[in-house]
């Protein structure tokens, strides 16, 4: 319908994307939006004219406006198909330009103001000549495309507008948004030519460039083609008279003395041999003779019969072990195991440890000294992230750029044959398409295989027997039982504050200060002070972050030496904030008094164990039991096992026989972000609604652990090492255990042995006796 004025019209508008049609053409597309059907439903019901509008920023900023073209095409629904997803296909001509004032969305229909354009003024001559200037352009661009359609050829030559002929040029052969875009925005004829011309210009421009780069190729290929050609007929005529082609060949020589003179196995070096040999018969400058070359080399390499002598001496073995680490008890025993295994029989093959443990507790620093304390070459394989089977097997050496795998490298970098090497993040291996690498490990980490392991690209068995594979890892759960089942594990748990003490006195601050420039007689620290880095500043399993905090301390320090503050700082609990700033963990303290539904859980963790506070509350209610603070599935699945044990108790427990029915329950582990989940919280959640439900304070100095079944029996759990460890920490002098458990007791750390008095249960009621006060 017509506005104010008559050049001005509102039509039902279709809002397109990255879609632009010209004047006269007919073109089609699909519709998904509501508004867009909309609109073209009922312009083709009422046949009327529908406005194009072409978005410009459609993806952009949600609270940013969409925004569109100014110039806009009136067209008209020539057909309209309904398609099985639900979409249309529409078909539309385009009829005219139009200048766009402005688009709103109205009962879910888009409304256009446009004005209509004026036509331009004609100058015959002059759009004669912009449209022979066109022609001639586009019969250059011609020449670049293939096949190009001759219905299209024939209605071009049927147009003799330079404004129509831009259109229609634009609209079949600009495959450009922007370029298709700027013609469109073009209201003038003329210059719409004008600027196409241009366009085109610039992409024959491209094109020409494009085809002198592909002929360029096909010279130097077929120039490569003729050259092999005309070598092979070279040779065969030397060959034929005799001549010697020595020149044209690999030196013989060079390789053939060194395999002789490596001291190679015999069929290594039968292999080398006949490598070399195919070498002399291929053409100097031949890429398959350098494939050969760098294979030869890579085998030469190798530390086929090269072995270091094991020192076999414990009390020097002892020695450096102690020296490098503090602590670690079991590893040392293993590693002195191994040198008295190795002292009565030295033909044993090699061993394969993992040694478990959270960040920080120093698997790889202990791998480096088994290397030092055996007196073996040590190399390191980070696994981490890996997920092409040929990093481990290599890739066969026929491949562009192929190479051995990490194992061969390994070795090659060691120069032995029975290195220590190191697996590192044995858990963080990944696979996909390209293969499984932990499946690759099998062969080399199973001592019964690896004494003929091949590599993909030596293609000749090597024996791995005689390497010490140390593999480490923060977990055992993302290691496949195949590939575990090779493995030896041993467990590196959390230190206590007493192992941390030590370790930072005897190797930490001595490290960082000789790090950061600082002599001994220019900075110490108190044991008070290192004591509350530990407990105040870092929160860990380990020592990693220790040590950056002593840095910290030390690179301060050194600051003030070089401005002239100081000569030397000791460092003490009091100016200790001075370094570090305020104490930013606060350790938990235990309560001053017993409470009613508050019980002592113990967690394990990858960090380490952690000490959870179980809260349990009752209200009046209907039975319903509230699980909040992040709780995993058996975590849920044990507190419902534990209202069921309740009920089917009560009698026993003193609670109210009708307490599911009458009053709600809600069960709450802080920290309420942290993902928490296994089944050794049974008892404890059982002891904190028993706590809520009689109203009876549990002990605050206890702390406990264990599943808990429907009959009441409390079964075995993982991690007690850490976890006793954490009761230690926070404070607790009786920790209650699972009975079955009382085997790991001799592994847990001395000092917690003797603070803490550990309680084997049976069964929960043993836990109610022992945890709730009367």
């Amino acid at each position: 319908m017509a506005l104010s004025d008559q050049l001005i019209m509102q039509y039902r508008t279709v809002c397109v994307t990255n879609i632009i049609i010209f004047p006269g053409i007919v073109t089609s597309f699909e519709l998904s939006e509501k508004e867009q059907i909309t609109a073209a439903r009922e312009a083709q019901a009422e046949d009327a004219e529908l406005c194009l509008a072409v978005r410009v920023n459609p993806e952009g900023d949600e609270n940013k406006p969409v925004e569109y073209l100014g110039v806009c095409i009136v067209a008209k629904v020539v057909n309209l198909l309904r398609l099985t997803n639900g979409h249309y296909q529409v078909m539309v001509q385009g009829l005219r330009r139009a200048e766009r004032m402005e688009t709103e969305l109205r009962d879910d229909v888009y409304l256009t103001v446009a004005k209509e354009i004026p036509e331009d003024e004609r100058h015959p001559i002059q759009e004669r000549r912009v449209a022979r200037i066109l022609w001639t352009v586009f019969e250059d661009y011609l020449k670049y495309i293939p096949n190009p359609s001759n219905e299209i050829l024939e209605e071009l030559k049927k147009l003799d507008d330079p404004g129509l002929l831009a259109d229609f040029l634009a609209s079949n052969f600009l495959t450009n948004y922007e370029d298709r875009a700027s013609v469109l925005l073009e209201t003038n004829g003329c210059k719409r030519a004008e600027l196409l011309s241009e366009i085109l210009g610039r992409e024959i421009a491209v094109l020409e460039l494009d085809h002198s780069i592909q002929n360029k190729v096909k010279y130097r290929l077929a120039k490569q083609q003729r050259e092999i050609y005309l070598r092979e007929q070279m040779n065969t005529i030397r060959s034929e008279l005799g001549m010697d082609d020595a020149e044209e060949t690999f030196d013989d020589d060079d390789y053939s003395g060194r395999i002789r003179d490596a001291k190679l196995p015999q069929f290594v070096e039968d292999k080398l041999l006949d490598e070399n040999a195919k070498l002399q018969k291929i053409p100097y400058g031949m890429a398959e003779g350098s494939v050969i070359q760098n294979y030869l080399d890579t085998c030469l390499e190798l530390p086929w019969n090269r072995y270091t002598k094991d020192c076999l001496d414990l009390d020097v073995a002892q020695k450096v072990l102690d020296e490098d680490h503090d602590g670690i008890r079991k590893v040392k025993e293993r590693i002195l195991e191994f040198l008295s295994v190795r002292k009565l029989n030295p033909k044993t093959h090699g061993q394969i440890l993992c040694l478990v443990g959270p960040p920080g507790v120093g698997k790889t620093s202990v791998a480096k000294s088994i290397a030092r304390a055996t007196n073996r070459k040590f190399a390191r394989i980070a696994l981490g992230g890996i997920r092409d089977e040929a990093e481990i097997r290599g890739h066969r050496k026929t491949y562009v750029g192929a190479m051995p795998g990490r194992i061969i490298n390994a070795l090659k970098i060691a120069g032995s044959a029975n290195p220590v090497i190191l697996l590192d993040e044995l858990d963080k291996l990944a696979s996909d398409i390209h293969g499984d690498p932990s499946s690759a490990l099998l062969e080399v980490l199973d001592s019964e295989q690896n004494c003929t392991f091949r590599d993909h690209y030596i293609e000749m068995p090597f024996d791995l027997s005689q390497v010490f594979f140390i593999a480490t890892a923060n977990t055992t759960d993302p290691i496949p039982p195949a590939l575990l089942d090779r493995l030896e594990v041993i467990e590196m748990g959390s230190y206590t504050d007493t192992e941390k003490l030590a370790i930072a006195k005897n190797h930490l601050i001595g490290k960082q200060c000789e790090n950061n420039g600082l002599k001994k007689n220019q900075i110490s620290f108190t044991d008070e002070a290192v004591r509350l880095i530990i407990t105040g500043y870092t929160m860990e399993s380990g020592v990693r972050n220790l040590e950056r905090e002593i840095g910290s301390v030390c690179r301060k320090v050194a600051k003030q030496i070089v401005t002239g503050e100081v000569k030397s700082v000791r460092v003490t609990k009091t100016n200790l904030h001075t370094f570090l700033g305020p104490v930013r963990k606060t350790p938990d303290k235990m309560p001053d008094s017993d409470a009613v539904g508050v019980v002592n859980g113990l967690a394990w963790t990858a960090l380490g164990g952690e000490l959870l506070k179980v809260e349990a509350t009752a209200m009046n209610g209907t039975g319903k039991l509230e699980l909040t603070g992040s709780l995993g599935d058996v975590m849920k699945e044990s507190a419902k096992t534990a209202v069921s044990y309740i009920r089917k108790h009560s009698d026993e427990l003193g609670v109210d026989p009708d307490f599911y029915t009458k009053q709600d329950m809600h069960i709450h582990v802080p920290e309420g972000a942290v993902p928490k989940d296994g089944p050794s919280a049974g008892v404890t959640l059982c002891t904190a609604l028993v706590s809520e439900l009689t109203h009876k304070p549990v002990r605050r100095n206890i702390a406990m652990t264990g599943e808990l079944t429907l009959t009441g029996r409390v079964l075995p759990i993982g991690g007690l090492r850490e976890k006793t460890m954490a009761a230690y920490k926070y404070g607790c002098d009786t920790v209650l255990i699972p009975f079955d458990n009382r085997g790991d007791v001799e592994e847990l750390d001395g000092e917690v042995k003797e603070h803490l008095k550990l309680i084997p249960v049976k069964n929960v009621s043993e836990v109610m006796r022992l945890a709730i006060r009367s």
